[in-house]
């Protein structure tokens, strides 16, 4: 079974928003054996939704478009539609019943023409009631190909497609088995991956493909499998990653199916009785956010000090300004005194410390541009290491959170 997803307006087309809802309709319906065949953002433009349509027409099974169907005169799906189904709108009471209550509940505003023009839907339409909103979802069908309209708002459409897309589908058409699965790599670039990993990859057999998913320091391998019988293609996936570890072990950091790795390290964290402190100088604060946004991190997480000027290193971490005179701001000395700062003033038992040039100017540091140095204390051991990530700075500021992480994870999970 294939698809097309369309998303319909003109903010995704200018840049004012990204469209969040292309990618989780992707996922969903890969997840249940639907084969993507496109993804298109198109304007709120009848006539380009038009051509989107007859492009998909008999060429897919399933197309599914968001966006479009606000009250406003710019919203044209609705209108589109029935054009293309030969029909016209018609007045739901039910709907009109359920805006004026949500009218009265949240809005505390009159219901208008606008609004009451959202209780209008296709006569043919199979309605897919949103409760949460004002826009309904709409499926309807052309020859062999089903067309189902659901509303741009990500909380909304997100509620639809668990509600009525998938069981729908699951119900309307036969879907193969497919399992897709993703290995997590940290440490490797991914040529020498595949180069490592050739002569496993030459060997998979013709229905398992292999997509490799590179993100700055760190390497997804994403194994898919299409067939008749689910559980057994998940145990042919488990077997052909099984056979990874002898040959790049080291660097496997889990599956994306499985914890993230900051939350592999907070477990690990708690299992030992430890805590975690952070000093930050290049990496700003994106350490420490990345553990304090999961859900309990507070049973590991101590604190961090975001010291990006030099003097706060002196100031607040107690490094002393001759280390930093002697060796410069961005240094394996400096970077170790941060860490052993921190852990003095948060009482914390591990820490990690980042300090770097991102560029574009050299700053306070003698370091190139792209140097960082991360240094890591545990009650076991000390570790500090000096790395080259070149000359992006948006770039270099993701290298470094993801070598911080892969480092931490190395001490206290492998």
């Amino acid at each position: 079974m294939r698809a097309d997803i369309i998303t319909i307006g003109d903010e995704i087309l200018i840049g004012q928003i990204v469209d969040t809802n292309a990618a989780f309709l992707g996922k969903a319906l890969n997840k249940i054996g639907v084969e993507v065949r496109q993804i298109r953002s198109i304007s709120d433009d009848k006539t380009a939704i038009l051509e989107a349509f007859s492009e998909a027409q008999n060429s897919v099974d399933l197309v599914v478009m968001t966006g479009g169907l606000g009250p406003t005169k710019d919203d044209v799906t609705k209108h589109t539609l029935c054009e293309y189904f030969d029909d016209s709108l018609v007045f739901c009471p039910d709907v009109m019943a359920h805006i004026e209550m949500l009218f009265s509940k949240y809005v505390k505003a009159p219901v208008n023409a606008l609004n009451r023009s959202q209780a209008m839907l296709p006569s043919t339409c199979k309605q897919l009631f949103n409760h949460h909103g004002t826009a309904m979802g709409m499926w309807m069908q052309k020859e062999n190909t089903v067309f189902v309209s659901l509303p741009g708002v990500p909380f909304e459409m997100k509620y639809l497609v668990s509600k009525y897309l998938i069981p729908g589908i699951k119900e309307s058409f036969s879907l193969p088995a497919l399992v897709n699965k993703t290995m997590m790599t940290y440490g490797l670039g991914e040529s020498i991956i595949a180069e490592k990993i050739s002569d496993w990859e030459h060997a998979l057999p013709p229905h398992i493909k292999l997509a490799y998913l590179p993100n700055l320091g760190r390497v997804r391998l994403r194994l898919s499998a299409k067939g008749t019988d689910q559980a057994i293609l998940l145990n042919e996936i488990d077997a052909l990653f099984d056979a990874l570890y002898p040959i790049i072990g080291e660097n496997i950091k889990g599956f994306e199916s499985e914890e993230p790795i900051e939350i592999q390290i907070g477990n690990a964290l708690i299992a030992k009785n430890y805590s975690l402190a952070t000093a930050e100088s290049c990496t700003g604060g994106a350490l420490a956010a990345l553990f304090t946004k999961n859900a309990g991190a507070s049973a590991y997480f101590k604190g961090s000090v975001v010291s990006y000027a030099t003097e706060l290193k002196h100031a607040i971490l107690d490094v002393s300004k001759d280390v930093i005179a002697k060796h410069s701001v961005v240094s394996e000395p400096v970077a170790m005194a941060m860490a052993r700062g921190v852990l003095r003033h948060t009482k914390a038992n591990v820490s990690v410390a980042t300090t770097g040039n991102f560029g574009p100017a050299k700053g306070d540091a003698d370091a190139e541009i792209g140097t960082v140095c991360i240094a890591i204390i545990t009650p076991e051991r000390e570790v500090v290491e000096t790395f080259c990530f070149g000359k992006h700075r948006d770039r270099n500021l993701q290298k470094t959170v993801n070598k911080a992480l892969e480092l931490l994870h190395g001490i206290l999970v492998d």
